[in-house]
């Protein structure tokens, strides 16, 4: 390709910058011109090499102390809770003026973000699936924004890119999938729609320029009756509808039953549908329950469907030698969710969407944007990722998650997994050694669900009427554990089940004293109910 101007683009240029020195203010400057000119003028900026980052000199050490060291500690509170319109008053700086604001008084605001804001990295933070607070993995969250990058092109991420790349391969390695690829993804309903899509577009590739009208039968998914509610949002955002959803029954403790999914595959032919997609879940959101995936497997390769594998929640068991048979057959699936923001206690967001499909996602996804994607780059443009993903900028999450298994390593990952296991099946057997609680089922994942019975319910029939007030003894406990801030741990009722605790162990540094003190402190709470 040549560089150098022909005589016609040279006399061309020449009467454009003639043109150009010739214009003259008055005659064809507009007012925007004007404005702009004025702006330049009376514009001052403190140059960047003498800003001196005050503002996060002293904020830091506020984060590092009172955020991170305090927010651990256990004789401290998980949350200082404060009703709604209450904190609205209490946050009285929080409505932004016209005028900028000093840096003592947004130091102010920041201790009090830290002071009201839940307090997850605590050991006592069991409400929800993620918790605890790995150093390692926090520094590499802040330095990943200290860099800011965008993960989408090697061009503006090399070192991420690379680092990408590797996390994939040991991801996918434990899954047992030898030549896939991976996608990282704002949380795991994300990963789920992107199963759903590659799925779909490896049944019938026109859908991406033709759309659904291009199918002459309606495409139906199936899932269980307890999986996440976001495989019924993808549903809707790819257009499927939540009617092609099919959920499965389970068995008494959760899991898929795969003879009742091979039932309703064979209805669903027999009703002109066609099938395309399986959903297996390993680790339930509330109970934990882990379907049996190889099963699973065997009714998938006799329909000829796609199995994806929900393991955002217990994918992280893989992580184990002790436990990992919870997972057995997962190396036949197509596609895994896994959330190292769950058990493996990398901070928010991170996870990602594997499949055993190579170039799959940027054949489903591409839509080869020239501004970003040239193919005449001065690198090798295959490691330009960014047409394998749905968005345009994403979040760089790889280096929390790389600086946390490089500093554990394999060993250490194991470690900490089969701790969080072995915490659950202590408190499981506590529970049901001391008066006032009953267990609702052994745990397989880290959850465990019971409830307790106060003095006034023990020793009574258990008639519907006693149900129901066993139904608001879990409330009534979960709200003075609030007002105190001593713990957090979820409730819920779950079909024909009335509320019941929902104990969850994630945090990484939890131990078996903190399993005493969650019997002893919901006893305490609870016994003049």
């Amino acid at each position: 390709m040549s560089l150098t101007m022909t005589e016609d683009e040279i006399d061309e240029f020449n009467m454009l910058k003639i043109s150009v020195d010739n214009r003259k203010v008055g005659e064809s400057e507009t007012a925007d011109d004007n404005c702009q000119k004025n702006m330049v003028e009376n514009h001052e900026k403190v140059p960047l090499e003498d800003t001196p980052f005050s503002f996060l000199k002293s904020l830091i050490p506020m984060m590092l102390t009172d955020g991170l060291e305090e927010g651990r500690k256990r004789n401290n509170k998980v949350i200082e809770f404060v009703h709604p319109k209450e904190l609205k008053k209490r946050l009285d700086w929080m409505e932004i003026s016209g005028e900028g604001t000093e840096d003592s008084k947004l130091l102010d605001a920041c201790a009090d973000i830290i002071k009201y804001s839940v307090k997850t990295g605590h050991p006592r933070f069991c409400n929800q699936l993620f918790g605890g607070m790995d150093e390692y993995s926090l520094a590499g969250s802040w330095l990943t924004e200290v860099l800011n990058t965008s993960q989408y092109t090697y061009e503006v991420a090399p070192v991420f890119t690379i680092m990408e790349n590797s996390i994939y391969k040991k991801l996918l390695s434990f899954v047992g999938f030898e030549n896939g690829e991976g996608i990282f993804c704002p949380g795991g309903s994300v990963a789920n729609i992107y199963a759903l899509n590659i799925a779909r577009y490896k049944r019938h590739p026109e859908i991406k320029t033709k759309g659904m009208a291009a199918l002459e039968k309606p495409l139906v998914l199936f899932t269980s009756e307890k999986c996440h509610f976001s495989i019924k949002k993808a549903a809707i955002l790819l257009g499927i509808g939540t009617d092609y959803v099919y959920t499965i029954k389970t068995d008494a403790r959760g899991c898929m039953i795969p003879e009742e999914l091979n039932k309703r595959i064979e209805e669903a032919y027999d009703n002109g549908l066609e099938p395309f997609f399986v959903n297996a879940t390993a680790g339930t959101t509330v109970r934990g329950a882990y379907d049996p995936i190889d099963k699973i497997a065997d009714v998938c390769k006799k329909h000829r469907l796609w199995l994806h594998v929900d393991g955002a929640w217990g994918g992280s068991a893989l992580m184990s030698r002790t436990y990992r048979h919870y997972l057995k057959g997962i190396d036949r699936s197509d596609s895994v969710t896994w959330d190292p923001h769950k058990m493996m206690g990398a901070p928010l967001q991170c996870a990602v969407i594997l499949t055993r499909h190579k170039d799959v996602l940027k054949q489903c996804n591409s839509a080869c944007a020239a501004y970003l994607f040239q193919q005449d780059k001065c690198y090798d443009v295959s490691y330009d990722t960014g047409d394998m993903s749905i968005q345009c900028s994403r979040k760089v999450d790889v280096l929390k998650l790389w600086m946390l298994w490089k500093a554990k390593g394999d060993t250490g990952f194991e470690k900490d997994i089969d701790n969080a296991f072995h915490c659950s099946r202590y408190l499981a057997q506590k529970l049901k050694r001391t008066p006032g609680f009953r267990l609702l089922d052994e745990p397989q994942c880290t959850n465990v669900c019971f409830w307790y019975i106060p003095h006034s319910l023990r020793d009574q029939p258990e008639t519907e009427e006693w149900w129901q007030k066993l139904h608001r003894v879990a409330p009534a406990i979960k709200k003075k554990m609030m007002e105190i801030g001593s713990m957090m741990i979820g409730y819920q009722p779950d079909g024909k089940y009335v509320n019941f605790f929902r104990m969850i162990v994630t945090n990484l540094d939890t131990t078996e004293e903190d399993m005493d003190f969650l019997v002893d402190e919901i006893s305490r709470l609870g016994k003049d109910l």
